[in-house]
Parts: structure tokens; C-alpha cells; sequence
């Protein structure tokens, strides 16, 4: 016999399903329910026949350029350390960090005194030489006479002779010293070597500064022009190489980071000679002439390389194209505003815009939002934030407006 306690509680188990189960039905009950009355329950044949909004646009024949992506390193084409040839105390540093500064413009001016005066004794040492050979020349010549009528011997002549050769070797190293300090003295004059933007400055006028210094004065980097480099996939190789070859200029696009903004727009200028093992790809070089500097020595850029341009394609949005089971497909409206699966082959893709080789024709109008609620069959309402565009789409406001006033003259 069951004990009456637990008959008590298995009653109260039993209410408070029976309650929970009324309140699933009723409340799922009342979700099923339309919001207006009259009709059905069930909403799936009222929803069916209700238009489903949609955004959708019209595939068109337009060119359409064939890109090649990458990430891309904006590179300098010359970087220079500007360092002292000289020893010495800097007397100016005749420049403001960050200035650009074009090919021979005074940078810093080291004490030039001590090369001063080195060259004038060079030059003194010089004219010494050059009296020295007079001599020995004139001695020379008067030896040869004594020597023609037999006065002197052979040897004293040809000793005269090497004397002549010792004085001329000696000028020549007094020269070649006068040169020397004469460049040494220019040296005092640091000048940029090249045309650039200069950065910060490493070190301050009164210090004194040596040839071997591995810091140097400035560093000198030639921003306009300026280069990217960038690698592509060992597969697109022939895309690019082939038309290179035939002279043809390819174009290369430097976006930033979110690809929102084209930085800068120059052309490849050439690729290397061999294939990274490692990696399997091929380094390329574009250069951009950069005359606005929006290109920044070692910043990262999006690179799209035009290797062609298709001409008349067939060319829809990209979002439009749907991936499933069946292969790719996209969504039509056709004249009846009803949405209709159409089973595509693509083409070439430059991102955001994609060419259809097969499955579209011209004027087919594809649907772009909206795709979550469709399905073969379903009745559509084209809306566009652009109200022409909208009235002459199918489905669209206008032919909307024009199913009602066929409705309203039938009624009529």
C-alpha cells in the first residue's frame, strides 16, 4: 500500500507539469497567431504571400580590371648615414631634423683650420719640389754637353739622369699631397649626398665627431620617388612575367590597411631573378613617384597589381553570389517580382565586383540583401536607397504602383 505522503507528492508533480505544458501551448498558441485578427492561425500561408524586401541591382557588361593582391613594404629607394670623413670639433649642424634637403646642401661644418694649414704647407713643399727639378734639369742639360765633348764620364751622366727621375717622383708626391689636403680641407663641409628627408639629428655642434663614428650625423631617406616591395604565389607568376616581357607597363595600387584608401598609384618596375624555396613565392618591385609623402618608409600597404582588363564583361556584385551544395548560384527576379535560383559559373573577381561567365544574362536583376528569407518561388519587393533605381526594378515601388491600379481599374 502506498504511503499516503508520497501519493501527496507525486499529485503535486503531476499539477505542476500539467500547468507548465498549458502555459507552453497556450503562449506558443498565441505566437502562432496573426497580429491583426481574422484568418488563420498559422502564419505560413499569409507570410508566403506577403513580399519579401530585397535589395538587388542589374547585371551589366562594363571592363572590369583583373587584380593580383599582396602586402606590400614601402621601401626607400636610397637611404644614406651621413658621417664626418674628417676628425674634428662640429662648429654648425646647419639643419632642422626632419627638413628635406636636396643633393649637395650644406649639412654641418666641421673646424677646417687644422686642414687649413696642412695644405698650405703641402703647397710650400710643392713649390720646394718643383725648384729642386729646375735645378737638377738645368744640370742635366749641361751634363750632356760636357758629356758630348768628352769631359765627363758616361756614369756621372746617367747619374744626373736618376737625379732628374728622384726630382720628378718627388714633385709628383708633393702634388699628390696638395690634393690630398686640399680634399681633406673640403671635407670640413658635410653636404647631403643625396636629395631626401633628413631625420633626427645625432649630434650637436661643439662635439667632436671622427670618421669612424658608426652612428654618423643624420640619416638621409629618399622618400619621391619611392618603392614597394611585395611578394606573389609562384602560381601567378606567368600573369605577371608574360605581359612585363611584351613592354606592357602594369599599374600597382598601394592601399592602407583597411583597403578604404588608395595611398598612391605607380607602376612595377621589376621582379627578382629566382623563386624563394622556403616560401614558394617571387619578390616584385613597384615604384611610386609619392609626390604627396603618403607613402612612409617601412609602412605596411595593401598592394593590388592590375595584370589585365576584361573588356565588356558580364559583372555583378560580389555579395550577390551564393555558395552551396548545388555549386554557385544567386538569386533572380524575374518579371513576375518572384525570386528564382539561377545556377552561375564566375570568372575574374577584383573584390568587390565579380564577372559572370555563364548562368546571367544583361539586365538580369540578382538579389544583394535579403537572401536569408528566400527561397524558390518567393515573392520580392526591390527597395534601393536610391528612389529611380527603385521604381524601375521589378518588384520595385513603381511596379508596385502599377499592380495596384491594375487591381483598382479591374475592381473598378
Amino acid at each position: 500500500m502506498p504511503h499516503p505522503q508520497s501519493s501527496r507528492r507525486w499529485f503535486i508533480y503531476s499539477a505542476v507539469a500539467l500547468v507548465f505544458a498549458g502555459g507552453v501551448w497556450y503562449f506558443g498558441f498565441r505566437a502562432e497567431a496573426p497580429k491583426s485578427g481574422g484568418g488563420s492561425y498559422f502564419r505560413s500561408s499569409k507570410s508566403n504571400a506577403q513580399p519579401v524586401p530585397v535589395k538587388a541591382e542589374a547585371a551589366q557588361p562594363r571592363d572590369l580590371s583583373v587584380h593580383l593582391r599582396a602586402i606590400g613594404t614601402v621601401v626607400p629607394l636610397n637611404i644614406v648615414t651621413v658621417r664626418s670623413r674628417v676628425d674634428g670639433q662640429l662648429l654648425r649642424v646647419p639643419f632642422s631634423e626632419g627638413q628635406e634637403v636636396t643633393a649637395g646642401q650644406l649639412l654641418a661644418e666641421i673646424d677646417p683650420l687644422p686642414y687649413q694649414l696642412r695644405l698650405t704647407q703641402m703647397e710650400g713643399q710643392l713649390r720646394l719640389s718643383e725648384s729642386q727639378l729646375r735645378t737638377v734639369r738645368s744640370d742635366l742639360e749641361r751634363f750632356k754637353v760636357l758629356h758630348a765633348q768628352t769631359l765627363i764620364s758616361p756614369q756621372q751622366l746617367e747619374a744626373q739622369q736618376a737625379l732628374v727621375a728622384e726630382r720628378e717622383g718627388a714633385l709628383a708626391t708633393a702634388q699628390a699631397q696638395v690634393e690630398d689636403a686640399r680634399r681633406q680641407l673640403a671635407y670640413t663641409k658635410v653636404e647631403a649626398p643625396i636629395a631626401g628627408r633628413l631625420g633626427l639629428r645625432q649630434v650637436d655642434a661643439g662635439n667632436i665627431v671622427r670618421a669612424g663614428d658608426a652612428g654618423g650625423m643624420v640619416v638621409i631617406t629618399q622618400t619621391r620617388p619611392i618603392s614597394v616591395m611585395f611578394t606573389i604565389p609562384e602560381m601567378e607568376l606567368q600573369k605577371v612575367v608574360e605581359p612585363l616581357r611584351a613592354g606592357e607597363q602594369l599599374v600597382v595600387e598601394a592601399w592602407d590597411r583597411n583597403e578604404g584608401v588608395v595611398l598612391a598609384t605607380g607602376s612595377l618596375k621589376t621582379v627578382d631573378n629566382q623563386i624563394d624555396l622556403a616560401t614558394g613565392t617571387l619578390r616584385l618591385k613597384a615604384e611610386f613617384a609619392n609626390a604627396d609623402e603618403k607613402l612612409f618608409p617601412n609602412q605596411f600597404v595593401n598592394v593590388r597589381l592590375r595584370v589585365r582588363t576584361l573588356k565588356a564583361a558580364l559583372v555583378i556584385p560580389s555579395v550577390a553570389v551564393q555558395y552551396g551544395s548545388r555549386g554557385t548560384y544567386v538569386y533572380v527576379v524575374n518579371a513576375e517580382n518572384k525570386a528564382t535560383v539561377r545556377d552561375i559559373v564566375l570568372g575574374p573577381s577584383d573584390g568587390a565586383q565579380q564577372s559572370i561567365t555563364k548562368g546571367l544574362q544583361s539586365g538580369d536583376v540578382v538579389v544583394l540583401e535579403g537572401l536569408d528569407r528566400l527561397r524558390e518561388g518567393r515573392t520580392v519587393s526591390v527597395v534601393s536607397d536610391d528612389p529611380a533605381k527603385a521604381a524601375h526594378a521589378p518588384g520595385g515601388e513603381g511596379a508596385a504602383k502599377g499592380d495596384g491600379a491594375k487591381k483598382k481599374k479591374k475592381k473598378e
